[in-house]
């Protein structure tokens, strides 16, 4: 329970420090590997699927408001925290790690709840099933008068788990959590090439 009391207090602190981070799009050819820097927002807006193929994740954003910014940041656990994704307009960010599935999603969403419930400050709603998966689990966590977020995990690539962590401002609108929330749906693990069913040979 400390390695994810440690991550969620990092990520928390990711989110409003983690400025310097460089802005990119991938390709959205069928590899995905190209990286370019950060286009005018008008190519951004034909641009909005973002493909990690190391990690076994894409992710599809809703409207080109949501800005990604890709980090290449790891922790000492061994966790990946490989994008950060703002939206221009309503000061919303939400954080995807990518952790080895030692647990399963409800047991990191446990370990999580407990570990932000030690910050003083702190108050989150119990993990529940969320409509993302078969075994997707989140949570919903203000801070303070001044910080709303909620977290989800879901299962992605054999051998991982994907992790979001979202914040807003208290006095955003009100329509941000949805905007969120369709975000959130837009981060999936990459689907396994279809392999050709043929008919035995006579």
């Amino acid at each position: 329970m400390g390695a994810m009391s440690r991550w969620a207090w990092g990520v928390l602190v990711l989110t409003t420090a983690c400025a310097g981070s460089r802005q990119v799009t991938k390709d959205e050819g069928t590899g995905g590997s190209g990286v370019v820097e950060a286009p005018s927002a008008e190519s951004r807006s034909t641009t909005r699927r973002y493909v990690d193929e190391d990690l076994g994740f894409e992710i599809v954003r809703p409207t080109a408001d949501w800005q990604l910014d890709e980090t290449n940041e790891r922790t000492p656990e061994g966790l990946a925290i490989p994008v950060i994704l703002r939206h221009t307009v309503y000061g919303a960010q939400v954080v995807l790690q990518v952790a080895p599935a030692v647990a399963s999603p409800t047991q990191f969403a446990e370990r999580l709840t407990e570990g932000l419930r030690q910050h003083p400050g702190f108050t989150t709603s119990d993990p529940e099933p969320i409509p993302l998966s078969d075994n997707a689990v989140g949570f919903d966590f203000q801070v303070g008068e001044g910080v709303h977020g909620k977290v989800a995990v879901r299962e992605g690539s054999p051998g991982r788990v994907l992790m979001m962590l979202a914040t807003w401002p208290a006095q955003a609108a009100a329509d941000v959590p949805k905007s969120v929330d369709a975000l959130i749906q837009g981060v999936r693990p990459l689907q396994a090439p279809a392999t050709a069913w043929r008919l035995p040979r006579r």
